[in-house]
């Protein structure tokens, strides 16, 4: 049974010991919201680099995901998408890997790791790396189980892309532009989050170690790297189908604005013989002016009118523009 121990407020560990396995016992210490406490206990118990402390820091913010090998250990840094204020952000975590430890420091938002880290606690016997008491095997454990979190993001778009396209054929033109603008920025971000894992996947494979064959540790890391392609994969089609929507929803608009200007054009070509006449029998030349002097001229300069309205009428459907 794993041991539970909480060093500080931010700092917990878990210690896996498989008494049938000759290696030393493994530690995996979780820390959040790495402050100077934190990275100061992590200088004195550890000799990592100053830099990759630094860059744990959780004032710091990498820009790009990072593998970089350390005296004795190697540092990762990875992105993965989370919500925050129903927006896709990237979740930054930093991996020190040792031969018998993980530490992994995150801001404390990724639920994913944090739901891990408890089923390590409560049923960290069951796991693959109390197999092989090995922090390779607990770090692809844990990878697998960050990449799996994003199909659930992933799922929740196809739902949304599903609600888009029902917004856009119900004439809900209007409704379907915030909607796929939101969609396009969350497909945008994930991408921009996910976009280096293959190859930093792919690093990992070559990892070799001495107490896992290095046909396993490919093995295992291979189902990463198929993860990644796949939520890739997943994201590619998803990018196409909502620009296609988007091009369909421009389309319909276009199409809505252009019917309403030809029936506000018709109309006013239509009344023109109307406006014509009224402007021309409403000028001030009483004398000559037809129609003026005679019994019903009011009604036939209204006769003449609607003759001219039905005159447009009929040339627009002769020319098919009705």
């Amino acid at each position: 049974m794993p041991k539970y121990k909480k060093i500080s407020k931010n700092i917990q560990q878990v210690i896996i010991d498989n008494p049938i396995t000759p290696v030393e016992k493994l530690t995996w210490i979780n820390v959040s919201n790495a402050g100077k406490e934190e990275i100061e206990y992590l200088r004195k118990k550890y000799n990592f680099s100053l830099a990759h402390l630094r860059a744990s820091s959780a004032k710091a913010i990498a820009q790009r995901p990072r593998v970089e090998q350390g005296d004795g250990y190697l540092f990762m840094i990875l992105h993965f998408p989370i919500f925050i204020d129903d927006k896709i952000s990237p979740g930054e975590i930093e991996f020190f890997i040792g031969r018998d430890y993980l530490i992994t420091l995150h801001n404390n938002n990724i639920r994913a790791l944090n739901e891990f880290f408890n089923l390590c606690k409560k049923e960290g016997d069951s796991l693959l790396a109390f197999e092989f008491e090995s922090s390779h095997i607990l770090l692809y454990e844990l990878l697998e189980k960050l990449i799996k979190s994003c199909y659930a993001l992933l799922d929740k778009n196809s739902i949304t892309i599903n609600d888009v396209e029902k917004l856009i054929f119900a004439q809900k033109q209007k409704k379907a532009v915030s909607e796929i603008l939101f969609l396009r920025l969350n497909i945008i971000n994930i991408r921009k989050i996910m976009q280096n894992h293959k190859n930093i996947m792919k690093k990992l494979i070559g990892w070799e170690t001495e107490y896992i064959t290095a046909e396993k540790m490919k093995k295992y890391y291979s189902i990463l790297l198929e993860h990644s392609k796949r939520v890739w994969e997943n994201l590619e089609n998803q990018k196409e189908t909502i620009e296609i929507l988007n091009s369909t929803n421009e389309s319909l608009l276009n199409y809505r604005i252009s019917d309403i200007m030809k029936t506000l054009t018709i109309f006013s070509v239509i009344v023109f013989p109307l406006t014509l006449l009224a402007a021309i029998f409403g000028m001030n030349t009483i004398r000559g002016m037809p129609f003026m002097d005679i019994e019903n001229g009011f009604w036939i300069i209204i006769a003449v009118m609607l003759t001219g309205c039905l005159g447009m009428l009929l040339f627009f459907e002769k020319k098919k523009w009705l």
